[in-house]
């Protein structure tokens, strides 16, 4: 299961929003009853980590406080992802890995590769890696932009972290970017494998999300409500907008990134995809 976090930040900005697939981190410390709103709000921000990193970036917590990342947008179009440990001023050595990232400008529906290398820094271990680090088309530099990570591999467990460089409210939930199309699309959603039918692929019109989907723009809620059916990937509120025929069973997702790897899961792990009906919060 891919977890999600979503990090909202900017050099000098503080902006957070934190979204678990399974459920929100909770902050760790709580305000007494007794104090004002404001109060209770900066103890939830404290406990969130709405403070600047190291090196200037705002910090996240992945999987309840277990690791840390700080994301830096850098003069040039650099980006820069730092790993930490549960303890903030702790390096967190992963392994070395490329992560594909999704960038999307504010405004637009799809979106550009950029891909985050291992960046070993003094001290890590051979084949492990504390830094990662990408560089942002030159047509986007200085535009305010979305940056999803939607695969990295720390220490075993999969996660999903999105960040930007504009500072938004932290109860504003981020959009997650639109891939394009390619060859490795077509072939993933138009060909048959495992659960995966050509009578599927025929139900979904014979087409891909990106074309099927063009326009439409994901929006996260991850506080679904009893009842509310989840997307099997990111456990989110599902969006009745992005639906995908898979084993002849609709299946509601939240946004396309996530259609595309459960059609992975159920080309590759047929065994581990459930009912549609298994997808509803409890």
């Amino acid at each position: 299961m891919v977890r999600t976090f979503v990090l909202i930040v900017g050099v000098g900005s503080v902006g957070l929003f934190v979204a678990g697939c399974g459920g929100t981190s909770s902050p760790s410390a709580t305000a007494p009853m007794n104090t004002t709103a404001a109060e209770k709000k900066n103890a939830v921000d404290e406990a969130h980590g709405h403070k600047p990193g190291a090196h200037g970036g705002i910090l996240v917590s992945l999987g309840l406080d277990s690791y840390h990342a700080e994301a830096v947008f850098e003069k040039g179009g650099v980006v820069r992802l730092y790993m930490l440990g549960k303890d903030e001023a702790r390096v967190q050595e992963i392994e070395s890995q490329e992560l594909t990232a999704y960038l999307t400008s504010y405004g637009m529906t799809e979106s550009d590769k950029m891909t985050f290398r291992s960046e070993p820094q003094p001290g890590d271990s051979k084949g492990k890696t504390s830094l990662f680090t990408a560089k942002l088309p030159k047509d986007l530099i200085g535009k305010k932009v979305q940056v999803t990570v939607n695969n990295i591999n720390v220490n075993g467990e999969r996660f999903r972290i999105a960040f930007s460089n504009e500072h938004k409210d932290d109860h504003v939930a981020a959009e997650m970017p639109v891939k394009k199309e390619g060859d490795e699309e077509q072939k993933l959603f138009l060909t048959a494998g495992g659960l995966y039918t050509a009578a599927d692929v025929a139900a979904n019109g014979n087409t891909v999300p990106t074309v099927k989907y063009k326009g439409i723009r994901a929006q996260h809620d991850d506080n679904p409500k009893s009842g509310d059916k989840i997307c099997p990937i990111s456990k989110t509120k599902a969006n009745p907008k992005f639906t995908w025929v898979i084993g002849g069973k609709t299946y509601q997702f939240c946004c396309i990134p996530c259609i595309e790897e459960f059609v992975v899961l159920a080309k590759e792990k047929p065994d581990e995809v459930k009912d549609p009906s298994s997808y509803v919060k409890k």
